[in-house]
């Protein structure tokens, strides 16, 4: 295996977008761990396949994490900003049911992307189980803040126990993740927002 030199057309290329030579080269080994981790798992993606595909060499590499451990950390940080960014942008305030419906939205329209293989941090929590392992701990931080954003909208339907709806819509989360991995995308955002509906409603004092 024989990585380009960090003066390569593919770093060079993208010097001068803002984030300067180093900025780009940590961006490189983000992107390529994004799509080899995500489709080949934690363990299944050696440090030297990302540096291959990064174009970057390996002290490059080390300069910018010094573990494999670091990097998928680094990793899931990202996914989490994402998702939580997108949760954001489908969230109404003013209309809870709708902000249910949006997010069951996005997550179908996810589940329909070309390579989807299920949730990120679902499939690196299933190959990290110690729980005070840095993978986990973001893993572990993403799940608690997204269970807060259901608990919130919750609340805003005026049920009777947003903590316990909350759990019940990340359940259904959780269940529309895999169900569009192995079964057919297409049906999973009418799915889940009939069932996320159908859990506020059940849950609206009498």
């Amino acid at each position: 295996m024989s990585a380009v030199s960090e003066s390569s057309p593919k770093i060079a290329a993208q010097v001068g977008r803002g984030l300067g030579r180093e900025g780009v080269a940590r961006a490189l080994i983000l992107d390529a761990a994004t799509e080899l981790i995500y489709a080949n798992g934690i363990r299944g993606t050696s440090a030297d396949r990302i540096i291959e595909q990064a174009g970057i060499t390996k002290v490059t590499f080390y300069r910018h994490f010094r573990t494999k451990t670091d990097l998928v950390v680094a990793y899931l940080e990202r996914q989490a900003a994402l998702e939580r960014e997108a949760f954001d942008s489908a969230r109404d305030h003013t209309d809870p049911l709708r902000s249910l419906q949006n997010i069951a939205g996005f997550i179908g329209a996810a589940s329909c992307m070309p390579g989807f293989r299920g949730c990120a941090f679902i499939n690196a929590a299933a190959e990290t189980p110690d729980p005070a392992d840095p993978v986990r701990v973001v893993v572990d931080a993403h799940r608690r803040w997204t269970r807060e954003m259901f608990a919130s909208i919750a609340a805003d339907a005026g049920v009777a126990d947003p903590e316990k709806t909350a759990r019940q819509l990340m359940m259904l989360r959780d269940g529309a993740m895999v169900g569009g991995y192995l079964g057919d995308p297409d049906e999973i955002a009418e799915t889940l927002q009939g069932a996320y509906l159908a859990t506020i409603a059940s849950a609206l004092p009498a």
